[in-house]
């Protein structure tokens, strides 16, 4: 674990720059969460939900760089918080299950210090604005519908599946904001 540390690259004079193992954990939770299927997406078509993913608010190119870290941030941290229950434990294998645990927390780690130093003062704001507070409600939207399904194995599968869909738009998204490194640290 310890060498997961991030390094920070040159770029960024206040350390806000998204490294490239940022990058690789990132890609490493991906290929995770496709190693814990447990059935196949076809037994659970009746199951199906539209989530309504808030594509245009996470990767639209009108997100200023302290918004783009706040909704990745709160996207981690949902993301984190939803594998971290105790149903969730019960739903998967806990060696991936921990890996991706491990992975969504250093990446949060990651962020925390770009958070502090882009949005300063206006932290607490950006968390109530437009494209976090879609990223909240996506993330509630989830919840209500496992609780529904009484956290069963196709209702598991299901939110696994969608979780790919929002941790490769929030891979996207880091991309673009490792791209505009320098930029991230602009007054």
């Amino acid at each position: 674990m310890a060498l997961a540390l991030v390094s920070y690259g040159p770029g960024g004079s206040l350390g806000c720059d998204l490294s490239q193992n940022h990058m690789l954990i990132g890609r490493k939770n991906l290929r995770l969460l496709g190693q814990m299927r447990r059935i196949s997406p076809r037994f659970c078509l009746q199951e199906r939900k539209d989530f309504t993913f808030p594509q245009e608010m996470v990767e639209g190119s009108q997100l200023q760089e302290a918004q783009a870290i706040s909704v990745l941030h709160e996207m981690l941290q949902q993301s984190f918080n939803l594998f971290h229950t105790e149903h969730s434990s019960a739903a998967w294998d806990t060696t991936f299950l921990e890996q991706l645990r491990t992975g969504l927390h250093q990446q949060l780690d990651d962020l925390d210090a770009c958070l502090g130093q882009v949005t300063g003062e206006e932290d607490s704001a950006l968390g109530r604005t437009g494209p976090t507070l879609a990223v909240k409600r996506y993330f509630q939207g989830i919840h209500v519908y496992l609780q529904e399904k009484e956290y069963s194995d196709c209702a598991w599968e299901i939110v696994r599946v969608e979780m790919m869909k929002a941790l490769s738009s929030s891979s996207s998204l880091q991309e673009r904001l490792r791209k505009m490194g320098g930029d991230l640290n602009s007054p």
